[in-house]
């Protein structure tokens, strides 16, 4: 009985080029170039991985896996932003479908099999599925608990799962060359969101990017407060620039957190400053963030970690998005 990658698949399969832009990656970068190479799929492969600055051994390991692997193909990326590092490692690719991968990340098997059948199948002119995160300890988990869940990241379907079908933006992607090119490709003045203003201009100019659960890439959490922390303000301090880049793009879940973060701030000025009754809207999110800890949490471990956790992504998120200056994206 065949597979559902193989009921899937069809049978013209074209030429993949796996891009992955690379800076200190040395304890996951042979693991996901394995990944890569390992796939089922029946198509002409090459990995290009863009290797920028880094300060560990990730470009002898980089070198390494070059040597072994023909298929594997490195180009410099001087600057070790993510948008510049893709578009070189792009523009050195030779086939028509690009499937752009980090080096933190892993793939199943029949990832891109799975991808390129639904490419041709919607007419899509990128497909991407779920940002798995997966710990390797008690605090990574817990931090992979609240990206896979609502009360941390909000809705977007990337994260949590949902029904297959067209979406605004998705994890990664495996995109129709010809589309990404006649975009212009990756927007190089973005060091953050760089994927979801990709995906806005590919679909205002009408193509179509769509969403499937079945395509899940493992992704590894930062390993501490102070790593997730730098993370989301990053990731909320840009998030604001595309917003400001591309009028009419806010939505609910962008504007959640820094509202949390004003709430609470005016809540403790003014408990300080008037009367402890202010501080009552600050109480009801730490109350609420305790409920949800405890609510999503797997063990109890996580459910002890969680609260700090969270307050962490929603604040940093939530602070980035207010303190982002207007010439971030120049």
């Amino acid at each position: 009985m065949e597979t559902s990658a193989t009921q899937k698949k069809s049978e013209f399969s074209p030429g993949v080029s796996v891009v992955l832009p690379i800076l200190n990656e040395e304890p996951f970068l042979a693991d996901a170039v394995f990944a890569i190479l390992a796939q089922k799929y029946n198509g002409e492969l090459e990995v290009i991985l863009a290797l920028g600055p880094s300060r560990d051994r990730t470009n002898e390991i980089a070198a390494q896996l070059a040597r072994n692997d023909s298929r594997v193909v490195l180009v410099d990326n001087p600057t070790g932003r993510t948008a510049a590092g893709l578009n070189r490692a792009i523009a050195q690719g030779k086939y028509d479908i690009i499937c752009r991968i980090d080096g933190h990340a892993e793939i199943s098997d029949t990832y891109i099999a799975d991808a390129v059948a639904t490419m041709l199948n919607t007419g899509a002119v990128n497909v991407g599925g779920i940002m798995a995160a997966v710990g390797k300890n008690r605090f990574e988990n817990a931090v992979a608990t609240a990206m896979r869940s609502p009360l941390g990241v909000g809705g977007a379907r990337f994260h949590i799962g949902g029904k297959a079908g067209p979406a605004d933006t998705v994890y990664l992607g495996v995109f129709k060359r010809d589309a990404l090119q006649a975009a212009g490709g990756y927007d190089e003045r973005f060091t953050r969101a760089q994927d979801w203003e990709l995906n806005y201009r590919l679909r205002q100019a009408g193509g179509v990017i769509w969403f499937d659960p079945s395509l899940v890439v493992t992704y590894r959490p930062r390993p501490n407060l102070k790593a997730l922390a730098k993370q989301y303000f990053e990731y909320g301090r840009w998030r604001h620039a595309v917003i400001r880049s591309h009028k009419g793009t806010a939505n609910y879940r962008y504007l959640a957190p820094p509202l949390t973060v004003a709430v609470s701030v005016l809540s403790i000025i003014l408990g300080l400053s008037i009367s402890s009754i202010f501080y009552i809207p600050f109480g009801l999110y730490l109350l609420g963030n305790l409920l949800g800890s405890l609510a999503i949490g797997k063990s109890w471990s996580e459910k002890i970690i969680l609260p700090a956790v969270l307050a962490t992504m929603h604040f940093s998120w939530g602070f980035g998005f207010l303190t982002s200056p207007k010439n971030l994206v120049k």
